[in-house]
């Protein structure tokens, strides 16, 4: 493939991308997701409370929402980490109480969102059961919570590990470097992984991994440009509080939300555009395959 004709495809890719994303009713699709992505963020870090008490993981609740936390802007940042705490820091019982189940429930729905907004992208009729979607669901947000407590685990605790051991061994310390290089990769992974697991997962019909990384690496850059963009807006320019008033920490949370989820959806909808090329072209070759030249074709006897 030529240059021109490799331009001409990244142009037929962003426009098919684009046009879908608004006929698909992207921008109300993005305010969906962010408000149940902010109505799920509070039962999912109670219910991360709930699960690292009965692990006996005092305070790891206060370092998960700190870390979920930290990619944002510090200025959205801020009020939302101020409210979760507080919040945290009411007692609860143990991990089967009715709060701790109800707090799941509710942060299965911020799923269902991401779900519907996939579906749309993707092109996809959903034909699979309520019960079981509702299954898969809740099955993700204990996943992810394992998750998070894990990712707790390599970027918090793990150096009073190290450094523990380097106390007994301390030829180890000339291995520590490389350590932490591992452990904050693997910690950074987890992002990429959610994000392939929700576009291969939670929509209807099946995908290869070819198929995602394209939305997925546009999703990881198009964030870290939005949210730049962003804090250094709010930092500049914005003032909400003149404009919200009290309400001015959570408004900016749902904003920046909903930016979020606007990279989100688009990601599925670059996705489901080069696939769409994809047979297209592979259309185009099995026509010239079996179109065969009049001098090629065998006499007849």
């Amino acid at each position: 493939m030529s240059a021109r004709q490799t331009v001409l495809v990244i142009y037929a890719v962003l426009k098919d991308a684009i046009g879908h994303f608004a006929r698909d009713d992207g921008f109300a699709m993005a305010s969906h997701v962010a408000l149940s992505g902010l109505l799920a963020v509070f039962p999912l870090l109670i219910f991360i409370a709930s699960l690292a008490a009965f692990f006996g993981m005092t305070g790891a609740a206060d370092t998960v929402s700190e870390l979920l936390f930290d990619a944002w802007p510090e200025s959205v940042a801020s009020p939302v980490v101020r409210e979760v705490q507080n919040v945290l820091t009411v007692r609860r019982g143990d991990l089967l109480t009715f709060g701790a189940v109800a707090a799941l429930w509710f942060s299965s729905n911020g799923v269902e969102a991401l779900r519907t907004a996939l579906n749309r992208a993707y092109r996809q009729h959903e034909h699979r059961s309520f019960v079981l979607l509702r299954l898969q669901s809740i099955a993700l947000v204990l996943f992810g919570a394992g998750i998070l407590l894990a990712y707790t685990f390599l970027v918090v605790l793990a150096p009073l590990g190290l450094e523990a051991l380097t106390a007994y061994m301390p030829k180890v310390e000339a291995f520590l470097l490389s350590i932490n290089v591992a452990r904050f990769t693997l910690a950074g992974s987890l992002l990429v992984m959610g994000l392939f697991i929700t576009h291969w997962l939670l929509p209807s019909g099946t995908r290869r991994f070819r198929d995602l990384w394209p939305g997925v690496l546009a999703t990881l850059v198009m964030w870290i440009i939005a949210g730049s963009a962003f804090g250094a807006y709010l930092a500049s320019f914005a003032n909400y509080v003149s404009t919200y008033g009290g309400l001015a920490g959570i408004m900016t949370a749902l904003i920046f939300l909903y930016i979020c989820a606007l990279v989100f959806i688009l990601g599925g909808e670059l996705n489901a555009a080069i696939l769409r090329q994809r047979r297209y072209w592979q259309r185009q070759r099995d026509r010239r395959e079996m179109t065969v030249p009049a001098e090629a074709t065998p006499p007849s006897f």
